[in-house]
């Protein structure tokens, strides 16, 4: 027991505390802060930056909070920055709730309310743009919040934030809040590098790992529901942050169980079989029944290990996180599935995995599909088999809040058929909704609301959920772990795995989150213990300079000062820590190589050049073998190519069960064609060139039933057993009638070809310079011989390492200079490339990412005698990118625009070509893919009209008119006279019906 001293000194603190702002904010909150909260906002209270780093739900915006309320308190302005409109808005709304309307604002390239507030909102392109134009709104301000900072890593957006952090003053306290990174340490000795200034603050980093809400890790295997982890501690569902954890030895029974199941065709029901504990549950499953509606911890399973355990280390993910091929299940992209949602290969469907969550307790739930189409299709199928997961009393009230909202956003009720208003809100009725960005803004904002209010108990969701956006759940469900990022199909990395699956467990609400992986074929749960034990995600700049940027900064601070600064770019300082390792690394090499030289030295000649001619020769000969390589592939791809459905092809020499009939061959001469076909032992298999040793030989044909469907175990035993038949009572030709799938007759061996010649004349030569040499006939020879090719090796090495020094260092800088010069080239600097030119002033204005094509658009008049409905239909050109799913191939909308789209493709030319010239990266391609649709739509056509036809969806749409009015505006403001007034026009022709609904007033 304490003494009186130290009760009463622990009071004294208590009151001390409880005086300052720090403790003043806490006590308001209602709940105890954790300790890293503490840390965060003691530091931010004493006058440092900080760096937040923390799991999703942690807490961290709280520390943002805080700044807020010191800033109101001390008089000074905040900035609350967001990476998207979407978390600008629900941070405006959370701020008004707290603050009141008039403390708090909100500027998006969509609303724009109470600027001058002493707190506001905003995406962190405006605070860029309002740095470059020295906005008197940056006047008092004395806080910013970086919400999402790691967002700085986007490849396409992430440079914006570097330009934030570098150019805010040095009396702006920055409180970056970020996900769990492993080089935060790192990001933050940067911050302070940058942010130091004058008033030699550092920047303090706060790391937590610790999550509130446990998260307890599943897969789910047909509809049964399995821990992924035992442990032999008291966390058996989750991952081991710190050692090692064992992948439950059930679930791998279970799986194994599985694909023989399914491999044989003789997978049972999804509820059948499988090891089984009390009242049929299986043993090692999570079952309802807990504490506050969450799930029990049923005891199958953990605290014990087993022989058929499995080990994840940290960071112990499988290299190889397989997918699927849709020759073996389902792949979900278009999301065209079975009535009532099944999956093939014994995965659940997705009413039964709703079903399943249910029943244990485990609603609210988030699906992430990965598939826009694939999110419609799920509530489709819930709809289909009429399933409910609200009271009927509650549906009336959500179909009554929904009916107010359209209503406010005064949506054209003709325009509801076209968005699919019916279904949305016939889903919601029910408790379940679609959430991706293909939607009308105001219908996510609604399925924001509703979930949150906990009105709407399972959400389908692409990825785009998982950016910030306050909507946890109890439960998060991946039916895959392969998405689209971009640009192809890829396995979720880690960090991915982890912001998906950190949406589950709603703190002060579930006692634990859950996460749930549906099992397919194919799936290893290694690769998904991986995924969830891995701990490691470092934070990598995606920095560049622009030439938007570059005028910017030469108009601000001159083009040397500019250099300085770019020269503290967050991706200038990771590539000068990573110079200073190769630098050491090429100094010891130099050390070897002088060493090496020594040892090779011959008494009988320069044995460094005799090292020379052999390694030259051994090139020579390696690029004879890799040609001979390449021609042998270019001979397999042409013969799969050319070979026909229903031949029959040998395989790898004529082993057992060699034979295959082929069902569908490459046609188009393809970059990479792939066969497929029914082997001798019934399996079907997809083979691209490597699948081929040799050309593959014809041996004779078979008829393909007209109805034969590849998918079905039974029909491909019966066309093997086919196969096997016709090789018994009709033996195709032996092996000396065969002849290889019209394999071109190989006409380019000897001296055919003046390539092949030319370097067969050069290995002859270089032989012969050998044999001549003096060292040739040392007999120390091939003992020099080995220290010349490590010598070799070595060089080759060390010449690689100081290629990446040069490249790294002064990189960023580098390409500032070289976009500074084509800046002059172009006018937009004056010659010396030390100041901007008035056309360099209207670039200054245009933040697009095709913006010189912009600028030069309005300084050669390329724009000039269009109507407001042409300027819209030109300007999508620049900002839309095509989907993969868009196919269309529009009409252009006038003859003027026709002319104006061609002047701009001609100055994009020139553009890329100036570029060359600087050796700079090129631009995407202008895109005319929606042009129509927005000439329509300015023309103040339908939403109905103006979609029909074309692949784009309502929320897209929406999206994209959006990015015309920004863009309309930029050159409003860059341009003057006429074409700035049509510039107005257009973008108010633009905003109205629903592309104007979801703005905030």
């Amino acid at each position: 027991m304490s003494s009186p001293a130290e009760r009463f000194a622990a009071a004294r603190a208590r009151t001390a505390w409880e005086s300052t702002a720090a403790g003043r904010f806490a006590g308001s909150l209602g709940f105890a802060l954790d300790d890293f909260q503490l840390t965060a906002i003691k530091a931010v209270q004493e006058g440092h930056g900080v760096l937040v780093a923390a799991p999703t739900g942690a807490g961290k915006t709280v520390v943002g909070e805080f700044a807020v309320a010191l800033g109101l308190e001390t008089g000074h302005k905040t900035f609350y920055t967001t990476p998207i409109k979407a978390l600008s808005n629900q941070k405006y709304h959370d701020l008004v709730a707290r603050h009141g309307a008039a403390n708090v604002g909100l500027l998006t390239g969509d609303a724009s309310i109470n600027g001058e507030a002493p707190v506001v909102v905003m995406t962190t392109e405006v605070l860029r743009n309002m740095m470059y134009s020295s906005s008197p709104t940056l006047t008092g301000l004395g806080f910013v919040v970086m919400d999402e900072v790691h967002y700085l890593a986007d490849r396409w957006r992430g440079a914006v934030w570097e330009e934030v952090i570098i150019h805010l003053p040095p009396s702006v306290q920055v409180i970056s809040l970020s996900a769990t990174v492993s080089n935060a340490e790192e990001f933050g000795d940067w911050l302070t590098t940058v942010r130091g200034g004058e008033t030699g603050l550092q920047t303090q980093v706060i790391v937590s790992e610790h999550r509130p809400v446990p998260l307890w890790q599943h897969m789910m295997v047909g509809q049964q529901l399995f821990d992924l982890f035992v442990t032999d501690g008291s966390g058996g569902g989750t991952a081991d942050v710190g050692g090692t954890t064992r992948v439950n030895p059930e679930l791998l029974q279970r799986i194994t169980s599985a694909e023989r199941a399914a491999q044989s065709g003789g997978w049972r029901r999804a509820d059948e079989g499988g090891p089984r504990g009390r009242r049929g549950e299986p043993r090692g499953s999570q079952r309802g029944g807990g504490r506050d509606g969450g799930s029990g911890r049923s005891g199958g399973g953990r605290g014990r290990g087993g022989r058929d355990s499995r080990e994840v280390g940290r960071g112990g993910r499988s290299d190889r996180t397989r997918g699927y091929s849709d020759a073996r299940g389902y792949r979900g992209d278009d999301g065209a599935v079975p009535a009532g949602g099944a999956l093939p290969g014994g995965v659940a469907s997705r009413t039964q995995v709703i079903e399943r969550l249910e029943r244990e307790g485990l609603l609210p739930a988030i699906t992430f599909i990965f598939s826009r189409a694939g999110c419609d299709a799920a509530v489709q199928q819930l709809l289909g088999r009429g399933m409910r997961l609200i009271p009927d009393q509650e549906s009336v009230a959500v179909r009554d809040l929904v009916t107010r909202r359209v209503e406010a956003a005064a949506v054209d009720p003709r325009d509801l058929g076209v968005l699919g208003y019916h279904d949305f809100v016939e889903g919601l009725s029910r408790g379940y909704a679609a959430h991706h960005a293909g939607m009308l803004p105001l219908f996510r904002e609604i399925v924001e609301e509703l979930f949150t209010a906990g009105r709407v108990r399972a959400v389908f969701a692409t990825e785009t959920l998982a950016l910030g956006i306050n909507m946890p759940a109890r439960t998060v469900v991946l039916e895959k772990l392969v998405k689209f990022n971009g640009e192809t199909h890829a396995p979720v990395t880690p960090a991915e795995y982890t912001q998906l699956t950190g949406r589950a467990g709603r703190r002060g609400i579930d006692i634990e989150g859950h996460a749930v992986v549906l099992w397919r074929r194919g799936m290893d749960p290694m690769d998904v213990a991986g995924l969830a034990s891995t701990r490691t995600y470092p934070l990598r700049s995606s920095f560049r300079p622009s030439s938007n940027m570059a005028v910017n900064l030469v108009a601000q601070y001159g083009r040397e000062r500019a250099h300085e600064l770019l020269q503290s770019s967050f991706a200038q300082f990771q590539a000068d820590r990573s110079v200073v390792g190769l630098t050491t690394q090429v100094r010891d090499n130099s050390t070897a190589l002088e060493g090496y030289a020594e040892a090779m030295a011959c008494d009988r000649g320069d044995f460094r050049e005799y090292g020379r001619l052999r390694h030259e020769l051994s090139e020579l000969e390696k690029k004879q073998a890799r040609r001979r390589q390449a021609e042998r592939r270019s001979d397999i791809a042409q013969a799969l190519e050319e070979l026909e459905p229903g031949q029959v092809i040998q395989l790898d020499g004529g082993r057992k069960g060699s034979m295959a009939v082929v069902l569908r061959s490459p046609k188009g001469r393809s970059a990479a064609p792939e066969l497929s076909v029914i082997t001798s032992n019934g399996s079907l298999q997809r083979l691209g060139v490597a699948g081929f040793r040799d050309v593959p030989e014809v041996i004779g044909t078979l008829r393909i039933p007209g109805h034969f469907n590849p998918r079905s175990p039974k029909a491909r035993k019966d066309l093997a057993s086919a196969l096997r038949s016709s090789v018994h009572e009709h033996p195709f030709p032996g092996p000396s009638d065969r002849t290889r799938a019209t394999a071109p007759q190989d006409t380019r061996e000897g001296s055919s070809g003046h390539g092949r010649s030319n370097t067969t004349a050069q290995v002859e030569e270089l032989r012969a310079r050998l044999k001549a040499h003096p060292c040739h006939s040392c007999p120390d020879r091939e003992d020099h011989a080995r220290w010349a090719a490590r010598w070799w090796q070595l060089r080759k090495e060390t010449d690689d390492l100081q290629r990446r020094v040069a490249h790294r260092t002064n990189a960023v800088a580098k390409t500032f200079e070289r976009i500074c010069d084509l800046l002059a080239g172009l006018g937009y600097l004056t010659e010396d490339g030390q100041q901007v030119t008035p056309q360099g002033g209207r670039l200054r204005r245009i933040y697009t990412e095709l913006d010189l094509v912009v600028a030069e658009s309005i300084r050669r008049g390329a724009w000039d005698r269009l109507t407001p409905a042409d300027l819209a239909s030109v300007v999508s050109a620049i900002i839309h990118e095509a989907r993969g799913d868009e196919t269309a191939e529009p009409p252009v909308p006038s003859v003027e625009v026709a002319e104006a789209l061609g002047e701009m493709a001609a100055i994009w030319r020139e553009v890329q070509d100036a570029k060359r010239e600087h050796d700079l990266t090129g631009d995407r391609e202008l895109d005319t893919g929606i042009t129509w649709m927005v000439h329509r739509w300015a023309s103040g056509r339908g939403l109905d009209e103006v979609l029909r036809g074309g692949d784009l969806s309502a929320g897209d749409f929406v999206r994209r008119a959006k990015q015309v009015i920004d863009l309309l505006g930029q050159i409003a403001q860059a341009a003057d006279g006429d074409l700035a007034r049509t510039a107005r026009k257009a973008s108010d022709a633009v905003l109205r019906g629903v592309v104007a609904a979801d703005r905030l007033d």
